[in-house]
């Protein structure tokens, strides 16, 4: 029994820490695409979440969707994470992330720094624009902002962002919405051997097995909002999510068994009876 003891034991200390701050939840969730509030609140409490990320310029603007947002959810339970959706340019980034940490102090979390950084040109394929991202995450890195960035699967531009002092890198696994799974998971994977802050994968994951894909390379945590949001039952797809990141955490610390190119039997060889002729 204590043999079995050990690994969750492990688990229940295995805590997610971004800028400082730990979380016990590995599944991060979004706010939008939802059908009602009473959906959006219910996936968030099914998904055990404790980092909700908030589209600031939808919620200043109220947008379908939004309005009424910031006192849809209990804000002493989630942490929020503002995010510069919609921003095109990093001058625009830079000052909606002013707005959102103006936004979380009013909705009390007066020491709430972070921000997720969206600079995205591109309207067809909402792909990031690196050298925006880049100029704005140096713009508010010296600003005291935690910068989350949201990237391309590129290990090079991840380990830049890394040194101007992001706090975390989120590699998209695909293009947002498209529940394309993990079509950069070789580009990930170098990207979680080199950093040495907590990679986060976001966009494109569409079922609970690729966000258990995505743990197993060794992700520290996960964003999740369209494949939830736009499940036939969300709340049951945000408690999939929630145990296929832990599942997923959890075989990534057991460590699974090497790929071969052949069999290896499952019985030992030795010692075995032979039936007589």
């Amino acid at each position: 029994m204590q043999l079995l003891d050990r690994p969750l034991d492990r688990a229940k200390d295995d805590v997610l820490t971004i800028a400082g701050r730990t979380f016990k939840s590995r599944l991060m969730t979004g706010t939008g695409k939802y059908r009602n509030f009473d959906e959006m609140c219910q996936s968030i409490v099914a998904s055990e979440c404790e980092i909700v990320t908030v589209a600031v310029r939808r919620v200043q603007t109220n947008a379908p969707g939004h309005e009424g947002l910031a006192d849809a959810l209990d804000w002493t339970k989630i942490w929020m994470l503002p995010n510069t959706a919609g921003c095109q340019t990093a001058d625009e980034a830079v000052r909606v992330a002013r707005l959102g940490r103006e936004m979380a102090k009013l909705l009390g979390q007066e020491d709430n720094n972070f921000v997720k950084l969206e600079v995205i040109p591109d309207a067809k394929y909402l792909l990031p624009d690196p050298i925006g991202t880049l100029e704005a995450a140096e713009k508010l890195v010296k600003e005291g902002f935690a910068v989350l960035p949201y990237i391309n699967a590129d290990p090079l531009l991840a380990k830049r962002l890394e040194e101007v002092g992001c706090v975390t890198v989120m590699p998209l696994g695909s293009p947002i919405g498209s529940g394309q799974g993990l079509n950069n998971a070789a580009n990930i994977r170098i990207i979680i051997e080199n950093a040495t802050v907590p990679v986060v994968v976001d966009a494109g994951i569409g079922v609970p097995s690729e966000a258990a894909q995505a743990m197993e390379l060794g992700a520290d945590a996960l964003l999740i909002n369209t494949a939830i949001a736009q499940a036939q039952n969300p709340a049951a797809m945000a408690r999939a999510m929630n145990l296929a990141a832990q599942a997923g955490r959890l075989a990534y610390q057991a460590g699974r068994i090497p790929v071969k190119a052949y069999a290896s039997p499952s019985s030992p060889t030795t010692g075995i009876v032979h039936a007589q002729p």
